[in-house]
């Protein structure tokens, strides 16, 4: 799962915006748009949604799940 505060967060600190996101991940600039103005947990079709968080990944930015220690969010991924 993803909220669109964590889409927007990923989003900005990969340094792309909302069309270079739905160019690289094969979906409209409306959906993404559709997908970061919703309230809490991003719903949609769950391919959708995977080809986003798999474009957030390829772009270097790590999504954080909700944990006992804290809230989610995002970071960027260690480079290897």
């Amino acid at each position: 799962m993803i909220t669109a505060a964590q889409m927007r967060a990923a989003r900005a600190l990969a340094g792309i915006d909302q069309k270079t996101l739905a160019e690289l991940a094969g979906v409209s600039v409306p959906t993404i748009q559709r997908m970061e103005a919703s309230e809490g947990v991003v719903r949609g079709v769950v391919d959708t949604l995977t080809k986003v968080i798999e474009a957030l990944d390829a772009a270097g930015v790590e999504l954080i799940g909700e944990s006992d220690s804290g809230g989610r969010g995002v970071r960027l991924k260690k480079k290897a």
